[in-house]
């Protein structure tokens, strides 16, 4: 039996697997901020319901204006994208009987939509607990590539990439006619210190893509957006649909990019339950990534059973099954609310026989 492809949903998994639902179900698959939405996005919802009658703006203002100037570039470097899988979908036509570097264990949408688009991929395959990026292999690699996928900080792992081997990976890029996709849909989490936003004008064969899912708890209305040269993101621009944001989604995103203080405590909190996570699984005597976001995956020592398990006990991982380098052997878990963090920790030192609770 398949299972889905993606975390979340947690009724589909049930149903394909032929379990019965628990009475409670804690999805721990899914991956964004655990505190919610911001405040002042449920306060503004009443003024947010004017935009129903009109026509959304067809390049997805104030949104577009908004996210130009967080970054602090020019509104002709933005698109504003239905979700960033919307964007990855168009970014993958441009490299149509072309070929696609990718390294795993990554987010399985690069692949999915390469493949559907006709791209070939060539794929690169790594040890999630080695936490140093195989930049050496990589380099290597990029001579016979159009384009290099680089997901950072890495999901499932968490693992970020030092910013200046990035750049040296774009500057190599530029030697050999090799593009570079990077996906920073984290890096809210990481810290925005780590993006390579600010050195993309250096380097007009690359693309950042950001997710507003992730950090603003809205994965519901479908809202991303990619920055790179002008010419590039004009290009793109002509690939999406007229309307391709809706008018609420780009009013709520605009607010979301002045919760300056909402971000800073998210982010407190996931490195808090996220270390105390980390200590737990390691004395249980489980690999554990070093991850910097909401999430982290670990690699049980023995214990099987253990993912059907939790799932009868209502308990919701997400599995490895297609995240290659990973097989299956790893889980991902996304940090929650501390309640269910302790329901957690309880439910798996029943499977690894832990006496003490931390």
């Amino acid at each position: 039996m398949q299972l889905p492809e993606h975390g979340a949903n947690p009724l589909r998994l049930y149903d394909r697997l032929g379990m019965e639902v628990p009475e409670q179900v804690l999805d721990f698959s899914e991956n964004v901020n655990p505190l919610g939405i911001p405040e002042e996005i449920r306060k503004s919802w009443p003024s947010l319901l004017e935009a129903l009658p009109h026509y959304p703006d067809p390049e997805g203002e104030p949104f577009l204006s908004a996210a130009a100037s967080y970054h602090g570039v020019p509104r002709k470097r933005v698109l504003a994208g239905n979700g960033a899988a919307e964007l990855f979908s168009v970014i993958a036509d441009r490299y149509r009987g072309r070929s696609a570097l990718l390294i795993h264990p990554t987010f399985s949408e690069y692949r999915a939509t390469l493949l559907s688009k006709g791209a070939k991929c060539t794929d690169l395959v790594t040890d999630p607990a080695d936490p140093k990026f195989p930049e050496d292999r990589v380099l290597e690699r990029m001579k016979d590539a159009d384009v290099l996928y680089v997901c950072n900080p890495n999901n499932p792992t968490g693992v970020r990439i030092p910013e200046e081997t990035i750049r040296r990976l774009a500057e190599h890029g530029l030697r050999t006619g090799c593009e570079l996709v990077i996906d920073e849909a984290f890096m809210d989490f990481a810290g925005e210190e780590y993006s390579f936003i600010p050195r993309l004008e250096e380097f007009p064969n690359t693309v950042v893509i950001r997710s507003m899912t992730k950090m603003y708890g809205i994965p519901g209305i479908r809202l991303g957006y990619m920055i790179g040269s002008p010419n590039r993101i004009a290009g793109h621009r002509n690939a999406v649909p007229h309307w391709n944001v809706n008018g609420i989604a780009a009013r709520i995103g605009s607010l979301c990019f002045g919760e300056e203080e909402f971000r800073q405590r998210a982010v407190r909190y996931c490195r808090e339950e996220r270390q105390q996570l980390a200590g737990f699984l390691e004395a249980a005597g489980c690999t554990v990534t070093d991850s910097e976001t909401n999430y982290i995956s670990f690699r049980p020592n023995g214990s099987p059973g253990l993912y059907r398990g939790l799932l009868g006990q209502g308990i919701v991982l997400r599995h490895s099954e297609n995240f290659l380098g990973m097989d299956g052997a790893w889980f991902r878990v996304g940090i929650k609310e501390r309640e269910k963090m302790k329901v957690l920790k309880e439910a798996l030192a029943g499977w690894f026989g832990e006496d003490s609770i931390s």
